[in-house]
């Protein structure tokens, strides 16, 4: 079998789990009770923290030191890069809409940086699925490879299915439509298979990079569960049940991450 079709397999799998996880936005109202919207928010906040520490820090430190880096640095500069970057995004995002005298929602804002994260987050996972096909495909007399690389969109499909729902419910929280919310939360899972044909074509320039990337998406994640995400699901009411959310979510996606891992 051609090694694209194998990757197209692979990347295909972890992009349909994320739209899956999206389908999720059908089951819940427009209007919320406002306790709801905290869990929410809360809930995704938690899901992403986990995933930044235990599905993109963890493994980028693991790579730097197996390439002979001194892993501290490089995670350290990529989570910073990460962290700089949604920061310019945020600045940017609002100088637009100052220049074009459009008023802009603190919801609005919170789109756009949420999408942006989870999108840089699923880029190493779609290159990281496209890797594992490519090679298991060219080494057909190792099934065992064959049989980790389906054990490595597994384990990312099922963790994407709860992220592409921490896209898609805060994003209907600030009162969009099902229908817009859930294409934003496929979108955003869209760069997997993307990125994995792209891994395959340039895999010798993009190994070298991927600690620095897995660390840069992890440092983005980051700022928008600080800036935006946390803040809110803390606003006006009992923190008790925020607090609660986030750690449900951050607990069901520790157990994925290293489980599956």
């Amino acid at each position: 079998m051609n090694t694209f079709v194998w990757v197209a397999y692979g990347t295909g799998f972890i992009f349909l789990m994320t739209c899956l996880g999206a389908t999720t936005v059908f089951c819940f109202r427009k209007n919320t009770d406002e306790k709801v919207q905290k869990i929410f928010l809360g809930f995704a906040s938690g899901i992403m923290i986990a995933a930044s520490m235990f599905g993109l820090l963890v493994p980028s430190v693991n790579q730097a030191q197996s390439m002979g880096n001194i892993a501290w640095i490089t995670v350290s500069v990529g989570f910073a890069l990460g962290i700089v970057f949604l920061y310019v995004l945020d600045k940017f995002v609002l100088f637009i809409h100052s220049v074009t005298n459009k008023k802009m929602s603190p919801g609005s804002k919170r789109t756009t940086l949420l999408v942006s994260a989870v999108t840089l987050h699923n880029i190493p996972e779609g290159m990281a699925v496209g890797i594992s096909f490519a090679l298991a495909a060219q080494n057909l007399s190792e099934p065992t490879m064959y049989l980790s690389a389906i054990a490595l969109a597994v384990g990312i499909g099922i963790q994407n299915f709860p992220e592409g729902a921490a896209v898609t419910l805060p994003l209907k929280r600030e009162g969009m439509g099902s229908v817009k919310a859930f294409l934003l939360g496929c979108l955003s899972g869209a760069v997997e298979p993307l990125f994995g044909f792209a891994v395959v074509l340039a895999a010798s320039a993009v190994s070298a990079i991927m600690p620095w990337l897995l660390a840069f998406a992890a440092g983005a994640m980051m700022y928008v569960v600080v800036e935006e995400l946390l803040p809110e699901a803390y606003m006006e009411g009992n923190s008790r049940l925020g607090t609660i959310s986030v750690m449900a979510g951050f607990l069901l996606m520790m157990i994925l991450d290293i489980a599956l891992g």
